[in-house]
């Protein structure tokens, strides 16, 4: 009887162990397939239309409640994401824009609330070291706020002499009225962000 060492039996499993046979080579491994896309991936590549059919044809109220919960937090997150980076930054503008992008802009309702969009005029004059200091405090807070706009003009630009005593200003503005103002912001004491919450 001839000996095949390739054969699966216990006797050559014995010679590979004591190393009279060599080691038995390693089966071929077949790349296992790429994992299929998640419910929640294909939904994602659905429309909202679609969505609201799929969630009128599910065969279970438990499959129609996760559809229409999913539908909602897709038609959220459009909401949030059309709306999230409206402003963000510091508007300069001149004293011909003043109505339209303060007292008008300020009385536009994205949210439906009735609440209208904050604005923050800052006054300020190039060269007042309490105008450079708030200008940069303000950047920060635009970035923070992208729902609340933030406009810069400089003060006598806006105001016809007005007395560079009273700079830096801030004039704040909701649903066209202004609603608050602060005059000389940090020039009596340096004022800073610390503690200001995000």
């Amino acid at each position: 009887m001839a000996l095949n060492p390739d054969e699966d039996t216990e006797f050559n499993d014995a010679l590979r162990k004591h190393g009279i046979l060599p080691p038995k080579a390693a089966p071929e491994r077949t790349p296992s397939p790429e994992p299929g896309p998640t419910f929640t991936e294909q939904l994602d590549n659905i429309d909202i239309d679609e969505l609201d059919e799929l969630a009128d044809d599910a065969n279970d109220s438990e499959t129609e409640r996760f559809m229409r919960q999913y539908q909602r937090q897709r038609m959220a997150e459009m909401r949030t994401d059309a709306g999230g980076a409206r402003f963000g930054t510091i508007k300069p503008i001149g004293r011909d824009d003043y109505t339209r992008d303060i007292t008008d802009a300020s009385k536009v309702d994205d949210e439906g609330e009735g609440s209208g969009t904050g604005v923050v005029a800052f006054l300020y004059k190039d060269g007042v070291p309490a105008s450079v200091r708030l200008r940069d405090q303000l950047t920060e807070l635009a970035r923070r706020h992208p729902h609340t706009k933030f406009v810069s003009i400089i003060g006598d630009k806006c105001i016809p002499n007005y007395p560079d005593r009273n700079i830096p200003t801030l004039l704040m503005y909701r649903k066209g009225e202004m609603t608050n103002q602060v005059v000389a912001w940090g020039v009596a004491r340096e004022r800073s962000m610390e503690g200001e919450r995000s």
